[in-house]
């Protein structure tokens, strides 16, 4: 355990949505006693019914036992008020909208409640951890902890480090990832981090060939599929993800580094006017 830091045995994950459910699930799997906390009672409920199901596919599967499934099972708790469930917390997860404001808000709450020596963590995906650590007064001990989705087979975690960060705090962010199996990189905290600067470029232009008529999206997907080993094309993942959330980072990304090459093309400012936000909408680049 780095120096000044002390060991994770609690874990609060706030929001209980198609991310929080999963990072309640593998940090629970990893030991973790964990509160799983949202303010919609049905999301809970939904979210531990998804947890249950993937457990019962990894027993039937043979991945794990059914004893270590009904443990994971035993270990999560559910709540509806945020910084009640923090309050004991060794680390708190937030898992909320993809919405700046949101998250400052959420960590200021959590700041006026958590211990000292509690790590706060943030699972955005590309907004700026810097100004999401400067809603607290802890802001070293605020760090970038991206999951993907979903979260119980995907095996990286994006840890982004801002210019106040505590390197004890990253390491033991990089140790619960570990413990989780997940592996970890090392992101400096910029717009988009790696991950998802990479991906929207990539999602974007396969937008801009289907408008162009340069081929069919499906045909398009293949050709990274295939050619490339991607497991899924970039416009299925775009459906996957949602439209909406697409363009919201990809704005964000074109706002905030100046770059023409994050302008969201008219297909899918169209496409989210119309409602076709892919497969939570039924329909996207693809018919679900």
């Amino acid at each position: 355990m780095p120096q000044g830091s002390r060991p994770i045995r609690r874990v609060a994950v706030i929001g209980a949505g198609t991310m929080g459910h999963g990072i309640a699930q593998v940090a629970a799997m990893a030991g973790y006693q964990t509160r799983l906390t949202d303010t919609n009672s049905d999301a809970l409920t939904d979210a531990m019914s998804r947890i249950a199901s993937n457990l019962a596919g990894a027993v039937s599967r043979s991945k794990m036992t059914q004893d270590d499934a009904d443990a994971a099972i035993a270990r999560i708790a559910t709540a509806a008020d945020p910084t009640a469930s923090a309050r004991d917390a060794d680390l708190v997860i937030e898992a909320v909208a993809e919405d700046l404001a949101a998250k400052e808000q959420l960590f200021r709450q959590l700041d006026a409640v958590v211990g000292d020596a509690a790590i706060l963590a943030t699972n955005t995906s590309s907004l700026s951890v810097t100004q999401i650590a400067s809603a607290t007064r802890r802001p070293a001990r605020v760090v970038g902890m991206h999951f993907f989705n979903p979260v119980h087979i995907m095996k990286l975690v994006e840890v982004i480090a801002h210019p106040q960060s505590d390197p004890a705090v990253i390491a033991v962010a990089r140790e619960v990832a570990d413990r989780m199996g997940k592996t970890t990189i090392l992101v400096r905290d910029t717009p988009g981090f790696a991950s998802s600067r990479l991906g929207v470029v990539l999602g974007l232009e396969a937008m801009r060939m289907v408008e162009q008529g340069v081929a069919s999206a499906a045909d398009i997907d293949s050709a990274m599929e295939l050619g490339y080993g991607h497991p899924m094309g970039p416009l299925r993942l775009t459906d996957l993800v949602g439209l909406d959330v697409r363009l919201n980072i990809a704005e964000y990304l074109h706002r905030e580094l100046q770059d023409p090459t994050f302008d969201p093309p008219r297909i899918l400012r169209d496409k989210v006017q119309r409602g076709e936000l892919g497969k939570k909408a039924g329909r996207g680049f693809y018919e679900w």
